[in-house]
Protein backbone atom coordinates (compact mmCIF):
# COMPACT_ATOMS: atom_id res chain seq x y z
CA UNK A 1 0.00 0.00 0.00
CA UNK A 2 1.49 3.22 -0.73
CA UNK A 3 2.36 6.55 1.09
CA UNK A 4 -1.22 8.40 0.01
CA UNK A 5 -3.47 5.30 0.08
CA UNK A 6 -2.22 4.72 3.92
CA UNK A 7 -2.88 8.32 4.48
CA UNK A 8 -6.47 7.64 3.09
CA UNK A 9 -6.73 4.77 5.61
CA UNK A 10 -6.08 7.02 8.52
CA UNK A 11 -8.92 9.17 7.22
CA UNK A 12 -11.19 7.10 7.23
CA UNK A 13 -10.24 6.11 10.68
CA UNK A 14 -10.22 9.43 12.07
CA UNK A 15 -13.83 10.12 10.09
CA UNK A 16 -15.14 6.93 11.31
CA UNK A 17 -13.73 6.81 14.65
CA UNK A 18 -15.14 10.63 15.46
CA UNK A 19 -18.39 9.41 14.28
CA UNK A 20 -18.44 6.23 16.60
CA UNK A 21 -17.33 8.78 19.71
CA UNK A 22 -20.09 11.45 18.50
CA UNK A 23 -17.13 14.02 18.33
CA UNK A 24 -16.33 16.50 15.70
CA UNK A 25 -13.71 15.13 13.06
CA UNK A 26 -11.54 17.99 13.80
CA UNK A 27 -11.53 18.04 17.57
CA UNK A 28 -10.37 14.14 17.25
CA UNK A 29 -7.77 15.48 14.74
CA UNK A 30 -6.42 17.66 16.73
CA UNK A 31 -6.58 14.95 19.40
CA UNK A 32 -4.48 12.63 17.48
CA UNK A 33 -1.83 15.15 16.14
CA UNK A 34 -0.87 15.64 20.04
CA UNK A 35 -1.06 12.04 21.07
CA UNK A 36 -1.17 9.96 17.44
CA UNK A 37 -1.80 6.39 19.70
CA UNK A 38 0.17 5.00 17.03
CA UNK A 39 4.05 4.69 16.32
CA UNK A 40 3.21 6.70 13.36
CA UNK A 41 2.16 10.45 13.38
CA UNK A 42 -0.63 11.60 10.90
CA UNK A 43 0.68 12.49 7.82
CA UNK A 44 -0.28 16.18 6.11
CA UNK A 45 -2.36 14.30 3.31
CA UNK A 46 -4.51 12.60 5.62
CA UNK A 47 -4.90 16.15 7.55
CA UNK A 48 -5.49 18.04 4.51
CA UNK A 49 -8.35 14.93 4.06
CA UNK A 50 -10.12 15.33 7.55
CA UNK A 51 -9.73 19.08 7.08
CA UNK A 52 -11.24 18.79 3.77
CA UNK A 53 -14.25 16.61 4.11
CA UNK A 54 -15.00 18.95 7.60
CA UNK A 55 -15.06 21.73 5.40
CA UNK A 56 -17.45 20.48 3.03
CA UNK A 57 -19.37 18.31 5.33
CA UNK A 58 -22.93 19.17 4.50
CA UNK A 59 -22.18 19.64 0.80
CA UNK A 60 -20.95 16.02 0.68
CA UNK A 61 -23.73 14.73 3.08
CA UNK A 62 -26.28 16.09 1.20
CA UNK A 63 -24.72 14.76 -2.54
CA UNK A 64 -24.28 11.52 -1.06
CA UNK A 65 -27.60 11.36 0.04
CA UNK A 66 -29.15 12.65 -3.31
CA UNK A 67 -27.03 10.45 -5.20
CA UNK A 68 -27.16 7.05 -3.19
CA UNK A 69 -30.49 5.57 -4.62
CA UNK A 70 -32.45 4.10 -2.07
CA UNK A 71 -30.16 4.38 0.56
CA UNK A 72 -29.53 6.95 3.21
CA UNK A 73 -26.60 8.29 5.19
CA UNK A 74 -28.35 6.69 8.42
CA UNK A 75 -29.04 3.13 6.67
CA UNK A 76 -25.44 3.09 5.48
CA UNK A 77 -23.06 1.01 7.64
CA UNK A 78 -20.40 3.19 9.11
CA UNK A 79 -17.51 2.52 7.62
CA UNK A 80 -18.96 3.06 4.15
CA UNK A 81 -20.33 6.54 5.30
CA UNK A 82 -16.50 7.18 6.60
CA UNK A 83 -15.24 5.67 2.71
CA UNK A 84 -17.94 7.58 1.09
CA UNK A 85 -17.38 11.27 2.74
CA UNK A 86 -13.73 10.73 2.08
CA UNK A 87 -14.36 10.14 -1.85
CA UNK A 88 -17.09 12.40 -2.30
CA UNK A 89 -14.44 15.05 -0.78
CA UNK A 90 -11.65 14.03 -3.09
CA UNK A 91 -14.03 13.71 -6.40
CA UNK A 92 -15.71 16.98 -5.73
CA UNK A 93 -13.43 18.82 -3.66
CA UNK A 94 -9.86 18.26 -5.02
CA UNK A 95 -8.02 18.23 -8.45
CA UNK A 96 -7.11 14.39 -7.43
CA UNK A 97 -8.06 12.43 -10.58
CA UNK A 98 -11.72 11.14 -10.35
CA UNK A 99 -10.69 7.68 -11.17
CA UNK A 100 -7.73 7.49 -8.76
CA UNK A 101 -10.06 8.78 -6.04
CA UNK A 102 -12.77 6.49 -6.68
CA UNK A 103 -10.39 3.41 -7.40
CA UNK A 104 -9.20 4.09 -3.59
CA UNK A 105 -12.60 4.38 -2.23
CA UNK A 106 -13.48 1.08 -3.65
CA UNK A 107 -10.08 -0.31 -2.46
CA UNK A 108 -10.68 0.98 1.23
CA UNK A 109 -14.28 -0.25 1.17
CA UNK A 110 -12.60 -3.67 -0.32
CA UNK A 111 -10.57 -4.06 2.76
CA UNK A 112 -12.48 -2.16 5.37
CA UNK A 113 -16.15 -3.26 4.60
CA UNK A 114 -18.92 -5.83 3.35
CA UNK A 115 -18.26 -7.54 0.23
CA UNK A 116 -21.40 -5.34 -1.63
CA UNK A 117 -19.56 -2.42 -0.16
CA UNK A 118 -16.93 -2.08 -3.10
CA UNK A 119 -19.65 -1.83 -5.41
CA UNK A 120 -21.76 0.80 -4.55
CA UNK A 121 -19.29 2.77 -3.18
CA UNK A 122 -17.89 2.56 -6.73
CA UNK A 123 -21.54 3.33 -8.22
CA UNK A 124 -22.16 6.20 -6.09
CA UNK A 125 -18.76 8.08 -6.39
CA UNK A 126 -18.86 7.65 -10.43
CA UNK A 127 -22.47 9.09 -10.16
CA UNK A 128 -20.97 12.04 -8.26
CA UNK A 129 -18.48 12.27 -11.06
CA UNK A 130 -20.60 11.54 -13.94
CA UNK A 131 -22.57 14.84 -12.39
CA UNK A 132 -19.98 17.03 -11.21
CA UNK A 133 -20.33 19.74 -14.07
CA UNK A 134 -23.46 20.31 -13.42
CA UNK A 135 -22.73 21.21 -9.75
CA UNK A 136 -20.38 23.98 -10.40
Amino acid sequence: MGARSKARKRAVDVLFEAEQRGMNATTLLADRLREPGTEAPLKEFTVDLVEGVVAHWNDVNEQLSTYSQGWSLERMPAVDRAILRLGAYEVLYTDIPEGVAISEAVDLARSLSTDDSPKFVNGVLARLAEIKPTLA
